[in-house]
């Protein structure tokens, strides 16, 4: 091509990238590998090929894993786990900044093999994914540093088990293995069955570097090998892929004791206002969803834009998609590369012809005559009940409808199961910051997309998951506080026949949307004394008895959007009511319990109020130092509505130790009182009938937690789970909340030291971390 023919017809050249240094080390690796356990390759089993999406060429052939595999790569972790954690943060940072260092010197060769295995565009894997790998590794150096002095009381899980996807294969690598490592962890990991490669040549880096023995592993292999790790004995699973698989990890582990993050998928909205830079939204819009094309979880996959302005943004939009270039991933001028698998543009292929609403718009552009390239695709007009309005599609495809004010977008966005991400188009700034609390997302991009950083927490909400990556909240999830572990000991209540301790029956009632109420079933339990004298009644919760509570507490969402200061003063004033109170509170305690502890509980309760109260205008959010020239915030929200078991040993303070940290940080609350000891929750709710709580916003059942904890696990409405039951009830709970894969906080059989204050753990868990990016400048 002559330059006159460039000026002629502006087209790019092509600028091929040479893929030789790349399949030169494939062959010096023989093109077969083996796993990578204890620091070193194991010989090649039988495997599966490893293929370039965009010629069908065999790249590699690589191994799958058996359970011996597993099993050796696991018990190697194991061994080297003591001895990183030992080694102290300091000892770990350098290892840590030399992984960082080597991946920055074969920067390219990892470009160049991430786009051959993965088929994503060379300018994407070299300006985007490997940067964004050797900062993850530069940032959690300097968090293993930081370790001792910032999180002292914390330490290491053990050992994680770690299965990524093949969208973004060194990238969630990075994100996985360097903050494990970082808090003294070692790690499993088991790359996606389509690309492998970069995750064996980071291997080879963790030997260039020097890195003990064991502390990571990578294991190859389908998705049998990620149930094998799920089974394994490890104490975390870090897993990111699909909800279905996310799903099912939720149920495999249930009451293993196992920590649990998730990164699903996500269906996100591109909300566009009629104040908006066209242009540049639509520039946006082209790396929201075309990127890495479409197969990206936060991917604004979901187009809506008001009305006023739809018929010239679409026009402009599909003009942009027809200049779009599709074709080689090495070819340095190529906007769209190739689809990861087949088997992935088969599903693409069918989800889009099966769809019979709208209008269809794909981009008029030169396709590849083989490999598995996908036209960049429109489909506008749709309702947003319409399937592709509501499934991941995981491939170039881009679904729109329009709405016509802010409300109504809000709606619109949310108007699905998952959570991940959402963009805001709009040059009005208070507009920008008043959609963004609202979106029910773990990340808000304004007037930018697929801004990414270590520094920032990246995660979800609803079905996209739950837990962060990155920032310090994606630190403390792979560490747990300093504690001797004491065994959880079942309360048990007293029997009795003896004679009522008081002639006069006050019939103990439950509570529910700000109203004394009786139990649907009918039923009641006694409660007697330690000397057997009858003591009262409480009602048996049932099934209806939570949809009740639910119901009212979802109805009280208001108290979300009340201010901190607010909700410290009904707290101060909860407070105030029972310190009135006290000593009939602590003579109840007593006479259910047995113990001469009342008046000690009761102070301690009255103290957690305050506690709570004094922290609700005060555990504030952060602002990030992300490389761009703007902000990142870091928003503390309430989770929402969050039930909960609470303990049976001590009636009084257990409820109030998560009712008050819940309500100050604007959750609602529904709470399964002590079994044996339920009285005390019972008189309780008088105290909250004059402290000015709104209705709705504490709810309290009394009955068996065994019988309370499934159906409020499986509640679609109920956004968290927590128990503290002696009944360990923890595998019930875990398994029943994937139906919407809501965030639980379990005992596990241990105890709780009641006396000690746990309340930032307890706001820590009555939060979820909302990302909100919002760049500046011309």
């Amino acid at each position: 091509m002559t330059i006159k023919e460039i000026f002629d017809t502006m087209d790019y050249g092509p600028a091929p990238e040479s893929a030789a240094e790349a399949l030169a080390w494939l062959v010096d690796q023989g093109s077969r590998f083996g796993h990578f356990i204890n620091g070193e390759f194991t010989a090649p089993g039988d495997g599966f090929d490893s293929r370039n999406p965009a010629t069908g060429e065999v790249l590699a052939t690589l191994t799958q894993a058996t359970q011996e595999d597993v099993d050796a790569a696991v018990d190697a972790a194991r061994n080297a786990q003591g001895k990183w954690q030992e080694l102290g943060g300091p000892g770990r940072a350098r290892y840590l900044y030399a992984i960082a260092r080597l991946l920055q010197k074969h920067s390219r060769l990892f470009a160049v093999l991430e786009t051959l295995d993965n088929g994503k565009p060379i300018r994407e894997s070299r300006d985007i994914d490997i940067p964004l790998a050797q900062r993850h590794f530069y940032y959690h150096a300097g968090m293993a540093q930081l370790m001792e002095s910032e999180l002292p009381d914390a330490e290491a899980l053990g050992v994680c088990g770690q299965i990524i996807p093949w969208n973004f294969p060194l990238l969630m690598l990075a994100w996985k293995i360097a903050p494990a490592i970082a808090m003294g962890n070692t790690v499993v990991l088991k790359p996606a069955e389509y690309t492998s490669l970069t995750a064996l040549l980071f291997a080879d880096i963790c030997r260039q570097a020097g890195l003990p023995e064991g502390v990571v592993n990578i294991v190859t292999g389908d998705g049998a090998a990620g149930e094998m790790i799920t089974a394994a004995d490890v104490d975390k699973i870090a897993f990111t892929g699909s909800t279905s698989v996310g799903r099912r990890i939720r149920e495999a582990t249930a009451g293993s004791g196992k920590e649990l993050t998730l990164e699903l998928g996500g269906k996100s909205p591109y909300i566009v206002f009629d104040d908006a830079d066209i242009d540049s939204a639509i520039e946006g819009l082209v790396d929201a969803i075309w990127f890495n094309q479409g197969q990206v979880c936060c991917a604004g996959s979901r187009l809506l834009v008001q009305e006023g302005i739809a018929g010239r943004f679409h026009t402009k939009l599909k003009a942009r998609m027809d200049g779009l270039r599709i074709g080689n991933p090495l070819d340095k001028c190529i906007d769209v590369g190739a689809v990861v698998d087949p088997v992935q543009l088969d599903t693409i292929s069918s989800m889009v012809a099966a769809n019979q609403a709208g209008t269809m718009h794909q981009a008029q552009v030169e396709m590849p005559e083989s490999g598995c390239f996908y036209p960049p695709t429109l489909i506008e007009g749709l309702s947003p009940a319409d399937l592709l309005m509501q499934e991941e599609i995981f491939g170039p495809v881009l679904v729109s409808c329009t709405f016509r004010t802010p409300a109504e977008a809000v709606e619109l966005a949310n108007n699905t199961r998952y959570g991940l991400a959402a963009t805001v188009w709009t040059e009005n700034l208070n507009l920008a910051l008043d959609m963004a609390p609202k979106l029910a997302a773990g990340v808000v991009w304004i007037n930018g997309t697929n801004m990414f950083d270590a520094a920032a927490g990246f995660g979800g909400v609803r079905e996209s998951g739950f837990g962060r990556e990155g920032g310090w909240e994606g630190l403390t999830a792979y560490t747990r506080a300093k504690a001797k572990i004491k065994p959880l000991a079942k309360a048990e209540p007293f029997d009795g026949n003896g004679a009522p301790a008081d002639p006069l029956d006050r019939t103990a009632k439950m509570y529910i949307g700000g109203k004394q109420a009786r139990p649907d079933s009918g039923y009641s339990q006694a409660v007697y004394s330690k000397t057997g004298t009858l003591l009262g009644h409480a009602g048996l919760a049932s099934r209806k008895d939570i949809r009740n509570a639910v119901e009212a507490a979802a109805g009280a969402k208001g108290w979300s959007r009340t201010t901190g200061h607010l909700r410290a003063q009904i707290l101060y004033y909860i407070g105030e009511n029972l310190s009135a109170r006290a000593a009939e509170f602590a003579a109840r305690i007593d006479a259910m319990t047995g113990r001469k502890t009342g008046t000690a509980e009761v102070e301690t309760s009255i103290q957690r109020l305050f506690t709570a109260a004094a922290w609700a205008d005060k555990y504030d959010g952060q602002i990030h130092g992300v490389p761009i020239r703007g902000v990142a915030l870091a928003m503390k929200e309430p989770a929402g509505v969050i039930g909960a078991l609470c303990a049976d040993e001590t009636p009084l303070l257990g409820l109030v130790s998560a009712m008050a940290p819940a309500m100050a940080m604007g959750n609602r609350v529904v709470l399964a009182a002590s079994e044996p000891f339920p009285l005390a929750a019972t008189d309780f709710y008088q105290v909250l009938e004059t402290s000015d709580v709104p209705a709705g916003v504490v709810n309290i059942l009394t009955g068996r937690h065994a019988e309370l904890a499934k159906p409020l696990a499986s509640h679609l409405n109920v956004d968290a789970v927590w128990s503290f039951s002696s009944t360990d009830l923890s595998a019930a709970i875990e398994a029943a909340s994937a139906g919407n894969l809501k965030r639980t906080w379990v005992n596990n059989g241990a105890a709780t030291d009641w006396t000690q204050d746990h309340t930032k753990r307890f706001l820590q868990e009555a939060t979820e971390i909302k990302n909100i990016w919002v760049p500046y400048g011309e």
